[in-house]
């Protein structure tokens, strides 16, 4: 019989109550390390003041408006985004998923003004994720995403990650744009380089197509830049944001250059909750945190630690962990002999948050507020649960 509430998660054995800072505590009052961010959204950690404040301010203002009249907190964030990007324009959205959808439409009908409507396929790569809306799994091509929803929305064709002699041979008179996740989140925290980002710059420069980037988990300070693509020095055309944007509030937003987005006038898009009042108050104060001066220097040196314990902890465990991987508070410990759903679990139990990710990968996304005791509190409970790994497979 299914349940009131639809069974499409297999949810871990653990309900929450509250949260503060890196900590989430659950109904019976357990407290717990908070290294999932719920998918990477909790940029600023739970209940900060500032987006609390933001959230109480405005709530008691107003809401909701339609997107029919003018809303000045999304023309404050859309320049705010605007200054700090490659970017000329922001569409906002509710969502990752929906900035993606607005990226693909863009593509289409930049190439449709300029008189090639044949010319709306998009090269993407494997493993990729780019949300749960048909387009998006059919952008991803994984069977897990897309078995049981066929047919499928045509216009994606996916190449091998990181491979780009295939992304070239991939190109054809169809071909619109390349778009691609400058480090995979769900895939396995796999990191493009940076001569891979800059050479598909140059293809789509070559070929007159558009550069798409997926930033939705990456982005919005993760990796130590406002934008993962930022460390390459290659932008895009388009990009799609969300997760931390709104700091635990559901926001997203498609960037894109004036050029890319010149065929998106009136009526060819629109949204009805994105970029309402209370949205875009929270998307500014996380902004007023983000951007103030150190917070990415720090959110760059925490990373950097991170990745340095766990390579210690790799070290100690090199018969378990075979890779570390990600940039920045963007983590991940491959681990191929052990279930990472298990792994999970087991950490759950102890009192920390991890979450899976693809190819046998343990992923941590931690709040940008991290210090250096909650990495020492997360490599102390890792090393206790990997020396009983050891142990039994001894």
């Amino acid at each position: 019989m299914i349940t009131s509430l639809m069974p499409t998660y297999a949810r871990m054995p653990v309900a929450f109550e509250r949260g503060e800072g890196m900590y989430l505590y659950d109904t019976d009052g357990k407290k717990y390390l908070d290294f999932y961010s719920g998918i990477g959204v909790m940029c600023l950690g739970h209940s900060h003041p500032v987006l609390v404040k933001a959230l109480i301010d405005q709530g008691q203002k107003l809401w909701h408006t339609a997107n029919t009249y003018r809303i000045p907190l999304g023309d404050k964030l859309a320049q705010r985004l605007v200054d700090a990007s490659f970017a000329d324009t922001v569409f906002f959205t509710n969502s990752g998923a929906e900035a993606i959808e607005c990226a693909i439409k863009m593509v289409r009908k930049y190439h449709y003004d300029k008189g090639n409507k044949g010319k709306y396929r998009l090269i993407t790569m494997a493993s990729a994720f780019h949300g749960r809306t048909l387009a998006g799994i059919a952008a991803s091509g994984q069977e897990k995403l897309t078995k049981g929803f066929e047919p499928l929305p045509d216009g994606f064709d996916v190449v091998p990650f990181g491979d780009i002699e295939a992304v070239k041979a991939a190109i054809g008179p169809e071909t619109g744009g390349i778009m691609v996740e400058p480090v995979q989140g769900e895939g396995g925290i796999r990191s493009l380089s940076d001569a891979a980002m800059q050479e598909l710059r140059k293809i789509c420069d070559d070929n007159g197509i558009l550069l798409v980037f997926d930033e939705i988990q990456c982005g919005m300070g993760r990796t130590g830049k406002l934008f993962a693509h930022e460390w390459s020095g290659a932008k895009p055309d388009i990009m799609s944001v969300a997760k931390g944007i709104g700091g635990g509030f559901p926001l997203g937003a498609c960037l894109a250059t004036e050029d890319a987005a010149s065929g998106m006038t009136v009526g060819t898009h629109g949204t009805t909750y994105g970029g309402n009042p209370l949205a875009m108050a929270i998307g500014n104060a996380v902004l007023d945190v983000m951007l103030a001066p150190g917070f990415l220097d720090r959110v760059v040196e925490m990373g950097e630690m991170l990745h340095g314990r766990l390579a210690a902890l790799q070290q100690r465990y090199s018969g378990l962990i075979t890779e570390v991987r990600g940039k920045g508070l963007m983590a991940g410990i491959q681990v191929p002999s052990i279930p990472t759903r298990d792994i999970v679990v087991d950490m759950i139990s102890r009192g920390m948050l991890p979450a899976v990710a693809g190819d046998n990968v343990v992923r941590m996304l931690p709040p940008l507020i991290i210090e250096e005791s909650h990495i020492d509190e997360a490599m102390e409970k890792y090393d206790a649960a990997f020396a009983e790994y050891e142990k039994k497979a001894e």
